[in-house]
């Protein structure tokens, strides 16, 4: 985040804010470097900078506070949700608590029901202890919402789409009920992307990802990342950013600023092989439920269709035999790997109730023992299906 009030700030990079999202992926934050003019920006690993004279410096001072190859990737970053900062962290985690560090004692947090587990661990699990309220709401009812909100409700924590269900939320709607009670919209825009969608043109006041997933896109580095428009706020994070020191290595930013080159392709593929894997799963004898958004059945296809670009590539289904079915799936396929996570260019299977959600399991967040969750990714489609073909029978 750039302070252009204060001297000896480091250079602004060029605008292309005129430019379309594949292109501002490509040249925003990166300019060729002007002491060797390469077009990829380099990995700066150094962990303090030399001051020209007591407080004069050239716009970093330690590691810790600012690096260049992590500025370049919150300039990135920024130009792609269209907003007026980004901070990037060490991990989604971490974004998280540093939106968490607003809230004080007796402050609610309205929280979705269907919930990436690590969001609703901590909050119930080490805020509670300070006396922070979380509340569960199904989201998509608006009336519910309405009634839930309240003088104490600081935050709004919304996902869509939701983890692992794959529910869409209204954000517009929730952005509006939330402005009455002058409540903080976060939006977990992780398994969306600023590609397919742009909370903060719907309402939210805040953004959140794990870079880890679709925006590193390739299973090699952990992340996080927080934007906004709210310069006060951000200002805020910053200095907890700082404070905290939950940052990214230079190799990290780096890392992801790479993925963030190819994002809007990956997405397109992503999003099309899902949608073909989604429809194929619809007709098959052996699923009881397919959630995915791309297909007309789902309850939230109209909103989505309103909201986002396309569909994303994260695909849910039910089985009609049970745990022990999902199970012998999960473990009988081959092109998609059993593992956690998501979003990178090869396709993942997992089962959520006894892999990334166990730990919430008979709480309000638990989900069903026949449920399966894939990130569908951008190998040929008709291997991903013959794969998944073969492991239902």
């Amino acid at each position: 985040m750039f302070d252009s009030s204060v001297p000896n700030q480091r250079r602004k990079p060029t605008d292309w804010s005129d430019k379309q999202f594949e292109t501002r992926a490509i040249r925003s934050g990166q300019d060729p470097d002007p002491t060797t003019g390469s077009v990829v920006i380099p990995i700066n690993m150094a962990s303090t900078y030399r001051h020209d004279a007591v407080g004069e410096f050239k716009g970093y001072e330690y590691g810790r506070t600012g690096n260049p190859t992590r500025t370049a990737l919150e300039d990135l970053l920024a130009s792609l949700e269209q907003s007026r900062w980004a901070l990037c962290y060490a991990s989604g985690t971490a974004a998280a608590q540093n939106i968490f560090w607003l809230l004080d004692p007796g402050d609610e947090v309205l929280l979705s029901d269907d919930i990436y587990s690590g969001t609703y661990r901590f909050l119930v699990g080490t805020l509670a202890r300070y006396g922070i309220v979380t509340t569960l709401v199904d989201f998509g009812d608006l009336n519910a919402t309405r009634a839930a909100i309240g003088p104490n409700t600081r935050l709004v924590w919304v996902e869509t789409p939701t983890n692992p269900n794959i529910r869409i939320i209204d954000i517009a709607a929730i952005a509006e009920i939330a402005k009455q009670t002058n409540a903080l919209l976060v939006v977990d825009n992780t398994f969306a992307t600023p590609y397919l969608q742009q909370p903060l043109a719907l309402g939210a006041d805040l953004v959140m990802y794990s870079t880890t997933k679709y925006l590193g896109g390739h299973s090699d580095v952990v992340g996080g990342a927080i934007t906004g428009n709210d310069l006060a706020l951000g200002a805020f994070f910053q200095d907890q950013q700082n404070a905290a020191g939950a940052v990214p290595s230079p190799f990290d930013c780096w890392l992801t600023v790479r993925g963030l080159k190819t994002l809007a392709v990956r997405m397109d593929r992503h999003c099309e092989n899902a949608q073909r894997v989604a429809e194929f799963l619809e007709g098959h004898p052996a699923v009881d439920q397919v959630f995915y958004p791309g297909l007309s059945r789902h309850p939230g296809h109209e909103i989505a269709k309103r909201q986002m670009r396309d569909y994303s590539g994260m695909v849910s289904f039910t089985v009609k035999d049970g745990f022990e079915k999902a199970k012998t799936i999960v473990e009988r396929t081959k092109l998609f790997l059993l593992a956690e996570s998501l979003g990178g260019v090869e396709s993942l299977i997992e089962h959520p109730g006894q892999m990334t959600h166990i730990s919430v399991e008979g709480t309000g967040v638990g989900v069903s023992q026949d449920l399966i969750r894939m990130s569908v990714g951008i190998e040929n489609v008709a291997d991903l299906i013959a794969d998944l073909d073969r492991a239902l029978a």
